[in-house]
């Protein structure tokens, strides 16, 4: 069993930045490629971010290509994602994804494990 935690979010302007933290917990997290989704209110949850188990590849959804970068360390047990250039329509809760797997995926039926998810409002 593996669980996730995610940390960082908040309330930011336009243009601002934040950095997700994941932290997991449970067995070695390098054995499980990873990813960040999201979903704003009333819309269905949206891939983002995904890295590879090893962290030699990433994948990122076009809306947040060239703004987002996602990283891990697997010594920490921790995956991060760090959003600049942060616009309102990037406000949604954002969740942390675990699958058991190596590499990188962008459908949510990918994943075995869920993290709780961590609210970012960006005003305008």
């Amino acid at each position: 069993q593996v669980q996730l935690v995610e940390s960082g979010g908040g309330l930011v302007q336009a243009g601002g930045s934040l950095r997700l933290s994941c932290a997991v917990a449970g067995r070695t997290s390098r054995n499980y490629a990873m990813g960040w989704f999201r979903q704003a209110p009333g819309k269905v949850r949206e891939f983002v971010a995904a890295i590879s188990s090893s962290g030699s590849t990433t994948y990122y959804a076009d809306s947040v290509k060239g703004r987002f970068t996602i990283s891990r360390d697997n010594a920490k047990s921790t995956v991060s994602l760090q959003a600049d250039s942060l616009k309102p329509e990037d406000t949604a809760v954002y969740y942390c994804a675990a699958r058991d797997g190596v590499g990188t995926r962008s459908a949510i039926n990918a994943y075995d494990y869920w993290g709780q998810g961590t609210q970012v409002t960006v005003s305008s």
